[in-house]
């Protein structure tokens, strides 16, 4: 599903280059449910940032879900990521004024599908995270767990290959990141869903099938959960 080959990502600050990724090889294979970890700036969120095609490597190449997109032109991406990958934040990033179900139709609105479609699936993902009955609330009216779940139906909504979650429990209680793990695992083994998770919660992390461990751009090492699945 993912293959990052010699990927190198670089950033300049005050005069000095940062080096983020060092010529890092990666393989995410079609079902798997990964986690990231390391301390902060070993490259984690870089990882994310690059698979969702919100940034370009300065060497090497990506290719998910079959295409190589490191090559894609800058106009293509948002439609080929609107696809293809749903983002799942720690801060939920959900439009305020809008209500639950209006801000998980959002990423809809860049795909063919009629607003009578768009509002159906929207649905159907509200339903899958079990906030059916929660669609005309406002996120002031919901939990912050409620947000999240509301944050992963936006996610699952196109019916993405790959979810790419960044922190998704860091803002919860323990009670409400296990229910969003949960709901993680079940997308997984139910749906089929590739998911890549940026975490420092270690609780969180052994809910995964693997959890890789980065250091200063660097893969160090490997870890597999087998009591989760192979």
């Amino acid at each position: 599903m993912i293959e990052m080959q010699g990927v190198t990502k670089t950033y300049s600050r005050g005069g000095e280059t940062l080096t983020v990724l060092d010529r890092l090889d990666l393989t995410v294979p079609d079902g798997d449910f990964v986690a990231l970890m390391g301390p902060s700036g070993s490259g984690k969120t870089t990882i994310l940032n690059l698979v969702g095609g919100l940034d370009v490597p300065d060497t090497g190449q990506i290719t998910v879900a079959g295409r190589e997109i490191t090559g894609m032109s800058r106009s293509r991406l948002p439609d080929w990521r609107a696809r293809h990958v749903g983002f799942v934040f720690q801060s939920f990033n959900l439009v305020p004024v809008l209500t639950a179900h209006e801000n998980v139709m959002l990423p809809l609105q860049l795909t063919p599908l009629d607003r009578s479609k768009r509002r159906e699936q929207a649905a159907f993902a509200l339903d899958i995270v079990g906030l059916s009955d929660r669609g005309s609330h406002r996120p002031s009216q919901l939990s912050g767990g409620q947000e999240q779940r509301v944050a992963i139906a936006r996610a699952i909504a196109t019916d993405p290959d790959v979810i790419l979650a960044d922190e998704p429990t860091g803002d919860l209680d323990r009670d409400s990141a296990n229910a969003i793990m949960e709901l993680l695992q079940r997308l997984n083994s139910e749906l089929g869903k590739t998911i890549v998770m940026v975490t420092h919660d270690h609780v969180a992390a052994a809910m995964t099938k693997r959890e890789l461990h980065l250091d200063k751009g660097v893969l160090e090492r490997e870890e597999k959960n087998t009591s989760v699945g192979s």
